[in-house]
């Protein structure tokens, strides 16, 4: 199952057609794309049954982010081994470097980013877990129980905001507006042949600059939400950004940033593909 935010209003992806879900469901349910995770199983439930009309063409222009207003945004750093070998740092072992990304830098998958005066912006592609389920101490083996879905996040960052000052700024660096875009929708986990094994990328310009698998990754999406869970209460339609693998400008020789005019494409497989384009103020 696809769900996506169209223009505001929830909607189904069904065989690449939008169907409006409040008018579909009879207004059991509403029209907020946030609204239904705090209602997931039975929205889930009824979805699997429904008889969908026949949707509505659409333009991905007009998609906006599927998760608009997630209580929180968690984000992990150094989660693939060769991300945390290109950025100087040994792998992390017990917990990964976790910050936010505030909820007013998320946009959805087809947008333009502004980039800020006299900075270094950097792109990290990354698979996103939707939380569809109340976690609190949760056995990892129970992890997968409480995910709603995923999704393609783009955690770019402001290096020099970022590492600027006594101790870094992670969460003000990667949170300038429009620098969370995610979509272009969520795919529930049954819809993946191996939900642990999805190969991610980005390209600039039509240059490949990132790829890696999720397979990868030091910390899978089960160990996140066991981990995570035993400190922090992850709430329905919260957001994880899982992590990035090798590929990114601050880890290149030279370094390399984004610069006006260059086109962003980042893909996770089996989802789909996010596409920025960035400007000057």
């Amino acid at each position: 199952m696809r769900i996506a935010n169209l223009a505001g209003r929830l909607v189904l992806v069904d065989q690449g057609r939008a169907v409006d879900v409040e008018h579909a469901s009879g207004g059991r349910f509403g029209s907020d794309p946030q609204a239904v995770y705090t209602d997931w199983d039975a929205f889930t439930r009824w979805a699997a049954t429904a008889e969908l009309p026949r949707g509505a063409e659409f333009d991905q222009a007009a998609l906006a982010a599927p998760v608009p207003a997630p209580r929180q945004i968690v984000a992990v750093g150094l989660n693939y081994r060769d991300h945390a070998a290109e950025s100087g740092f040994s792998a992390p072992e017990g917990l990964p470097p976790v910050f936010t990304k505030f909820v007013t830098s998320l946009s959805g998958p087809v947008t333009e980013v502004t980039l800020p005066p006299d900075g270094h912006t950097d792109w990290e592609v990354e698979l996103v877990a939707v939380i569809g389920k109340t976690a609190s101490n949760v056995a990892e083996d129970r992890a997968w129980d409480h995910i709603a879905g995923l999704t393609v996040g783009q955690d770019i960052s402001e290096r020099v905001s970022q590492l600027a000052g006594p101790a870094p700024q992670f969460s003000l660096g990667k949170s300038f507006p429009g620098f969370a875009p995610t979509g272009p929708w969520v795919v529930t986990p049954d819809e993946f042949a191996d939900r642990d094994d999805l190969e991610l990328g980005a390209a600039i310009n039509g240059e490949e600059v990132q790829k890696g698998r999720t397979r990868d990754l030091i910390f899978p999406i089960p160990t996140l939400i066991a981990r995570l869970s035993a400190i922090v209460t992850l709430l329905p339609g919260d957001l994880l950004f899982t992590g990035t693998p090798a590929g990114v400008g601050l880890g290149r020789s030279p370094q390399r940033w984004l610069a006006p005019g260059d086109e962003l494409v980042s893909h996770v497989a089996g989802i789909g593909e996010l596409r920025q384009t960035f400007v000057t103020a």
